[in-house]
């Protein structure tokens, strides 16, 4: 088999969020009630985005959220389309005494599956919003809609297997959740042996890591390719701490990782190719019901990347392409020249110090060169 048949391309996103407003524009709205101190109706976020944009129409098709990046998606024809799903998708459970609470009404799961989303993670600080009962219905919505998951399981052995995906030249791509504390995960949501949740590292230790390192090295098989996708670090900042760079690199040397994919802050962050394997620190939001609210501007939430790797058989990285995109009345399209140029400059600033850079490629799309 050639090197070219052997070659992997994914499309990876950061954090789907289809909860609140974004559910309420789907066909078929989920409760509306919000247990939050800044609005009490998921309604309000469809009104701020209309104050920005207009109108939208209600209710929406399926397809509607994914705007141009289905034609992107499409266009690139990856093997494996892989997202962070930051929302419970469930109609039950009592709301976490934690400020916000995201889900989905189940129905409306046709969404997700408009895109042809083969794996979603679930390790993040907004899957078990509804609680236990909220993360079962999510597992059974996933699994029906033949959605592959990882991150959060039934208990801690379903929780912390990979998701095992099989690609065309017989090998295999294992995917590993996994989240920490210092996004807002707590202790109390990490699966145990007789209770469900997700795949929790306490810290980003040498001792989280040997342990990981052996749990991931005894699941893997000759040829198979890993990711692991981490919801970690704060939602906001460009920072990327020594800790996440120290694990981050850990997991390829010590693990076997080709890819770490790493997500939680809410706009894009920097990249760096270690070894020739990529890590992706933040990946910022796929989609968001952030519109009208400005607090956090300078990081630009709104505009986002749609991330094409391609990986070769040893799991190197022989490519990457990026696409930017923007979210604009809840559907994502193609960023114009000003979201283009913010985009490129903020990479190729978070990027140059580490080895690699951002250049402009066919289209309106990017390229990392190295």
């Amino acid at each position: 088999m050639s090197a070219a048949a052997q070659s992997l391309k994914l499309f990876l996103a950061g954090d789907l969020m289809t909860a609140r407003g974004i559910d309420a524009v789907l066909p078929h709205p989920g409760d509306p009630r919000l247990h939050e101190p800044y609005l009490k109706d998921a309604s309000g976020y469809v009104r701020l985005a209309e104050r920005i944009h207009g109108p939208l129409p209600r209710p929406v098709d399926y397809a509607y959220i994914w705007g141009d990046a289905l034609g992107e998606i499409q266009q690139r024809q990856p093997q494996v389309r892989l997202v962070n799903l930051e929302t419970a998708v469930t109609r039950r459970g009592q709301p976490e005494a934690k400020g916000i609470n995201y889900r989905m009404n189940p129905a409306n799961f046709p969404a997700i599956g408009a895109a042809e989303i083969d794996c979603c993670v679930l390790a993040n600080n907004h899957v078990l919003d509804w609680g236990r009962p909220g993360l079962l219905d999510t597992l059974t919505t996933l699994a029906r809609g033949g959605v592959q998951v990882t991150g959060a399981g039934r208990d801690r052995r379903a929780a912390e297997m990979p998701a095992t995906l099989p690609l065309r030249d017989g090998s295999r791509l294992l995917v590993f959740g996994l989240c920490t504390p210092d996004c807002g995960v707590p202790a109390s949501w990490a699966a145990t042996g007789r209770r469900s949740g997700v795949a929790w590292l306490p810290d980003l230790s040498r001792q989280t890591l040997d342990g990981l390192a052996e749990r991931m090295q005894s699941c893997r098989q000759p040829g198979d390719r890993v990711i692991a996708s981490i919801h970690w670090g704060g939602n906001w900042g460009f920072e990327v701490s020594p800790e996440q760079q120290r694990f981050a690199r850990g997991l390829i040397d010590q693990a076997g990782v080709d890819l770490v994919h790493g997500h939680s802050s809410h706009h894009v962050k920097g990249l760096e190719l270690y070894r020739e394997h990529l890590i992706l620190y933040g990946c910022g939001d796929l989609l968001n019901d952030y519109e009208g609210i400005q607090d956090y501007g300078v990081f630009h939430g709104e505009l986002g990347l749609l991330y094409f790797p391609t990986l070769a058989a040893d799991g190197r990285l022989l490519t990457l392409e990026l696409v930017p995109t923007h979210i604009r009345r809840f559907q994502l399209g193609r960023a114009d020249a000003d979201e283009r140029h913010w985009l490129f400059e903020t990479l190729e600033r978070e990027c140059a110090h580490r080895g690699c850079h951002v250049q402009p490629s066919y289209g309106h799309s990017f390229a990392l060169s190295w």
